[in-house]
């Protein structure tokens, strides 16, 4: 808890949110409710089912230690990471998948809200570090 005493409300309520999305998105469509949609898009990359499934099981671990790593993690790299990952995840969906644009809370708009938490995530660790006396 101290960790975050140090923080703005602004950045933890941001990591929160960031760090629910990455870990619910980890758990529910990718290993505990394992998503056909999520396999269909794995599939465009490992053309064999079972591998695909253990795929989106391994990636959902990974969204999930990437969600807890949001929430603890003091650098602001790690929100740059997040804004890449997330623009590069939507040119594959865009690329694969592009009917998915047109269904409701569909990637371009939870990925642009994503997105827009981690810049603000960026400036608030700079205005932490730069308010710091050293």
């Amino acid at each position: 808890m101290r960790y975050f005493s140090s923080q703005t409300l602004t950045l933890i309520l941001c990591r929160f949110t960031l760090a629910c999305s990455w870990i619910y998105q980890g758990v529910v469509p990718k290993i505990v409710c394992q998503s056909q949609g999520e396999i269909d898009l794995m599939g465009h990359l490992i053309p064999v089912y079972q591998w695909a499934c253990q795929a989106v099981t391994w990636i959902g671990a990974g969204e999930i230690v990437f969600g807890l790593l949001l929430l603890v993690a003091p650098w602001a790299w790690v929100f740059w990471l997040n804004m890449v990952t997330l623009i590069g995840l939507l040119f594959f969906v865009a690329l694969f998948e592009p009917t998915m644009f047109t269904l409701p809370f569909n990637p371009l708009t939870l990925n642009l809200s994503l997105i827009a938490l981690s810049l603000i995530a960026v400036i608030e660790i700079k205005k932490i570090k730069t308010n710091k006396p050293e």
